[in-house]
């Protein structure tokens, strides 16, 4: 199975992720939180903690049509 990813870096806090299904922004620099909307609909909140601990937050809005 081959599948494709890219993710460009607009700026520090910007990066534009595409994959054979969908695209993505996210908002945020590594290190601190960060934000991502996806064109299924889906965001999601994340943060690095200390260690090899870390935080996820999922959210679905809408459906996929």
């Amino acid at each position: 199975m081959i599948t494709f990813r890219k993710s460009i870096r607009i700026f520090r806090w910007l990066t534009v992720n595409l994959n054979g299904r969908s695209w993505s922004i996210t908002l945020g620099a590594r290190g601190g939180p960060r934000h991502t909307i996806s064109s299924t609909g889906r965001r999601t909140s994340s943060m690095d903690l200390p260690g090899p601990f870390g935080w996820r937050h999922n959210h679905r809005w809408g459906r996929r049509r």
